[in-house]
């Protein structure tokens, strides 16, 4: 019997054979398999009948009948019962649910991953800040979920691409320039001539030092030297950018995280993009001149009001450089394109969207896609953080990194829904307790690391061993919890939830610890020894292309 590494999978390719014998002029129906809330209902069940009762003109159960006759044989398929109206519960067979124990260890590091994707092309945009300060720990949650949630596309068979867009441009941008020049003439924050927007964090005197000094910066595709000159407001702007971007680039490398492609809010100014997706705008018939002011009759496309394009003193509003920005990711093939933002981003995806179709170009309606965080607070000894010692006026990445290292803060902001409010507890983060998860699950992963180097034979071996002996409860549970592993990579992908991986690495590590705390594992009789060192290398095994998914190590000793 060949093993089976995805039930759900091979269960759905059995009825659509079933259904193409059945109806074959239904065969383009949805083949929906999903796990019963009560085991007496099966390992799987299929409400295909159901969908089919109307078109066919049949009763349900009738059609379920047909389709179990229709079944083509399986040796994972212990027996197919019909319940209520007509849904089809499917029982597996032990020793198919058993062998997912050699099929986890054979398949290695590659277990779980899934084809979804079909090797399609998705961007991935996420962080994204302003380089005007160190990165902050709200952009360390976009960090966090928009790394962990490439990781979780590819491993569902998506091409995939991690891309960081630089807001180099605007208003912003000024303010920064201006408070490095400030500093490089010696005034502070603390003088009455320090304006109300400037930036105040102590790394802007860092910034104007190293232009002073002519220091050399290399940030990623640009490469400058301080000039010196307090006077110079462009060489300043030039230079506090690289100066900043390089900043953020070392933070984000502490994080594990690495882009494939940079793209510059000026390059789109300098390279002609703005102006030809505006004059592809006017040409569309969307907009109009109202108050010395171009408009985009967003209200076509969905929103509450038409929007400002160009204002009055010639600049254009935020969002035309995203449109214009969106339209190249369209020309690069993208055939889909995923945005991780701060909730303060909402607003502009009516916009965004609404800028696509009225330019006309193909583009689907919803495209692109968007996963909104929301905000973070960090606590510490029971009190809200809300300062750093070099940013001033909030918490940066780097210091949660520095404090609870990098597996901690990576688990930590992407284990909650990023739709929901995370509180970072510090103390809790660094505890070496079952209360912190991150220590939870790798403690789980050392423990079985220690058990296999107490019995100390050869792990290969354990690929062939004989399983039949796995039938406790807790054998049964972790069994079951390796079997889903490909079908949480799944639905973390369709639903663009990462933390998904989060909730079932810990259910997989109670899972195992509850059966350490009740069993042996060295046990003198050879076949039972064997088969539960061998359960519980696949367990690690699980364990590692888990954590690996959040971007989280998984140690051998603790």
């Amino acid at each position: 019997m060949s093993v089976v590494l995805n039930f759900k999978s091979h269960l759905s390719d059995l009825f659509a054979q079933a259904l193409r014998r059945v109806a074959p002029e239904q065969s383009d129906a949805t083949v929906l398999i999903e796990r019963p809330k009560l085991a007496s209902h099966g390992d799987y069940a299929c409400n295909l009948a159901m969908q089919l009762a109307k078109p066919l003109r049949k009763s349900p159960r009738d059609i379920a009948n047909a389709l179990i006759a229709a079944l083509p044989q399986s040796d994972v398929i212990d027996k197919v019962e019909i319940a209520g109206a007509g849904f089809i519960n499917v029982f597996i067979t032990t020793a198919a649910k058993q062998d997912v124990v050699h099929g986890v260890l054979m398949a290695g590091a590659g277990y779980g991953h899934v084809h979804v994707g079909q090797g399609r092309k998705v961007g991935v945009e996420f962080v994204s800040a302003n380089p005007t300060g160190p990165l902050h720990v709200g952009h360390g949650r976009g960090a966090a979920v928009g790394d962990c949630l490439c990781n979780v596309l590819h491993a569902a068979g998506w091409n995939v691409t991690r891309e960081f867009y630089y807001n180099d441009a605007g208003a912003q941008i000024d303010n920064l320039t201006l408070s490095v020049q400030l500093r490089c003439k010696g005034i502070t924050p603390d003088d009455p001539l320090w304006p109300e927007s400037g930036y105040r964090g102590d790394y802007i005197a860092d910034v104007a030092n190293a232009y002073m000094a002519k220091e050399p910066v290399e940030a990623d595709d640009q490469h400058t030297i301080g000039k010196g000159d307090a006077d110079d407001a462009d060489a300043i702007r030039h230079f506090a950018v690289a100066y900043l971007r390089r900043e953020q680039d070392l933070d984000l490398r502490a994080f594990q995280v690495e882009f494939d492609v940079f793209s510059l809010e000026s390059a789109l100014y300098t390279e002609g993009k703005v102006e030809e997706t505006v004059n592809k705008l006017i040409a569309s018939g969307h907009t109009y001149e109202q108050d010395d002011a171009l408009w985009l009759r967003t209200t076509d496309f969905g929103d509450d009001k038409d929007r400002v394009m160009r204002k009055k003193d010639g600049g254009y509003t935020y969002f035309v450089p995203d449109v214009a920005y969106h339209l190249d990711k369209w020309r690069r093939g993208f055939e889909r394109v995923i945005n991780e933002q701060g909730s303060d981003h909402h607003s502009t995806i009516t916009r965004v969207r609404a800028g696509l179709q009225a330019l006309g170009a193909g583009i689907p309606s919803g495209w692109p896609d968007y996963v909104l965080h929301q905000m973070v607070t960090v606590l510490k000894n029971g009190e809200e953080v809300k300062i750093s010692k070099r940013a001033g006026s909030y918490v940066t990445l780097r210091d949660l990194i520095d404090e609870v290292g990098c597996d901690a803060t990576r688990y930590f902001l992407a284990a909650r829904h990023p739709d929901s409010q995370l509180v970072f507890d510090i103390d809790l983060a660094k505890s070496q307790s079952n209360d912190n998860p991150v220590y939870y699950i790798q403690y789980a992963h050392a423990r079985i690391h220690a058990v296999l180097a107490q019995w100390g034979g050869d792990r290969q071996a354990l690929h062939q061993v004989a399983v039949s002996t796995l039938e406790s409860e807790y054998e049964t549970a972790l069994l079951q919890r390796l079997i889903d592993f490909p079908q949480v990579i799944e639905s973390a992908a369709e639903d663009l939830a990462p933390h998904q991986i989060a909730f079932y690495l810990k259910e997989l590590a109670a899972d195992f610890h509850s059966y350490y705390n009740a069993s042996r594992f060295l046990v003198e009789d050879e076949k039972t020894r064997l088969a539960r060192l061998a359960l519980i290398a696949a367990v690690a095994q699980v364990l590692r292309n888990g954590l690996a998914l959040l971007g989280v190590t998984a140690p051998e000793q603790m």
